[in-house]
């Protein structure tokens, strides 16, 4: 059966990515957080009837499907709010909450909570049933109906973190590591690429917009004060004829760092950019030392 009402879908970017920049700066940016409506009748009700699904889905995509755990539902989930040009994570992170997994799932039409659950179904039923999930939370906007499932970041280890230099550093050699073969970074094929070096001023630049959006509490290469990464370059005393910017955030190591840039386009693209020559990179954690949350910046530059 066709049902004639509209679902979408928002999976976790894990982390922004800022293009290359020569002279000229231009990127696009996402649009604020769409404003939280009031509560409206039937978003708990959406919450349950996945759980029931979850429980006992009997088919998904006209197969079989084994029943799985229910999802703890969590309040700050249903606090997230994502428009049209909103990223999934800086939804995430204005709620207060950190996610290692988190995905989306819309549908705009149904009148009922049984209505959407059906449009749901039929459409995501293997992100419904997707274990790799334990939380859930729902919300209603008019006739849109969003499921946000996700999972937690893990805790912070609990030994000291690494300072920051030496965690740069590492990034630095995952970097290196991957610049040393080709890959594909979505659809855009590169040759291995010319190693990168460490600029103390590109560190000094990464680590300031860090600890800027782990104090403010924000997710985005444009900083509070209007800055961008190649203001901020500049800021840290580094003449660029070039500058990009990878940013992540929720990860625990370097090496998720990295490998989470890696999985996306755009920031792949920007670690195998043969037109760039040196890199710095830090991290920023938020004082109350949450669980997972930790900004982490990579600015890579080519001097002029």
């Amino acid at each position: 059966m066709t049902l004639p009402f509209r679902a979408r879908r928002h999976a976790q970017r894990g982390a922004l990515s800022f293009a290359s920049l020569s002279l000229a700066l231009a990127a696009a940016w996402p649009g604020p957080a769409a404003a939280v409506p009031a509560p409206a009748y039937g978003a708990d009700q959406l919450s349950t009837l996945v759980n029931a699904y979850r429980m006992a889905p009997g088919s998904c995509m006209g197969r079989a499907a084994d029943p799985v755990e229910a999802l703890a539902p969590h309040p700050a989930l249903a606090r997230v709010r994502i428009g049209p040009a909103t990223f999934i994570e800086t939804a995430l992170e204005r709620a207060g909450y950190a996610a290692e997994r988190a995905d989306s799932i819309s549908v705009t039409g149904p009148d009922t909570p049984a209505e959407a659950m059906a449009v749901l179904q039929q459409k995501y039923c293997k992100t419904l049933l997707d274990t790799r999930f334990s939380a859930v939370g729902t919300y209603r906007s008019g006739n849109e109906w969003t499921v946000i499932l996700a999972r937690p970041a893990p805790p912070l280890p609990s030994e000291t973190f690494p300072d920051w230099n030496e965690a740069g550093k590492a990034i630095l050699a995952g970097v290196n590591a991957a610049r040393a073969s080709a890959r594909t970074c979505g659809s855009e094929h590169f040759a291995p690429a010319p190693p990168v070096i460490w600029n103390p001023r590109l560190g000094e630049a990464a680590l300031a917009h860090s600890r800027d959006m782990a104090t403010r509490r924000y997710f985005s290469h444009r900083a509070k004060d209007g800055s961008q990464p190649a203001d901020r370059a500049a800021r840290a005393g580094y003449a660029w004829q070039r500058v990009g910017e990878n940013i992540a955030f929720g990860q625990s190591s370097p090496e998720e760092a990295v490998a989470g840039w890696l999985d996306s386009p755009g920031h792949c693209a920007n670690i195998m950019n043969p037109s760039f020559t040196e890199m710095g990179a830090a991290y920023g954690i938020v004082a109350e030392k949450r669980s997972g949350v930790v900004y982490w910046t990579q600015v890579f530059g080519r001097p002029r």
